[in-house]
């Protein structure tokens, strides 16, 4: 089974409104692994890996987010970070 990893911006209103929980909550419902975490600029990074179409899947939703979240861009890129156990969320960068 092919796997993908890219790692994930979201910008926008996207602190304080519960973001980092619904992402890992999403990424574990859709099967893929990774982190999550704030990042000190006001952006939210995430590190997916999985099968293509899913991590694809995932970037859709991260569009919309959480009902609170107001997010203006999601920028992804390949990434050579793998990671093979469960969906963690971070502490801030």
């Amino acid at each position: 089974m092919a796997t993908t990893s890219v790692r994930v911006t979201i910008r926008g209103r996207v602190q304080g409104v519960g973001y980092r929980a619904w992402a890992a909550d999403t990424a574990r419902e859709l099967g893929l692994t990774g982190w999550v975490r704030n990042r000190a600029d006001g952006a939210v990074e995430a590190v997916v890996s999985g099968r293509p179409e899913t991590v694809e899947l995932f970037l859709a939703e991260c569009r919309d987010g959480p009902r609170a979240a107001i997010v203006s861009r999601v920028e992804s890129e390949p990434c050579d970070d793998v990671p093979t156990n469960g969906f963690k969320v971070l502490p801030d960068a």
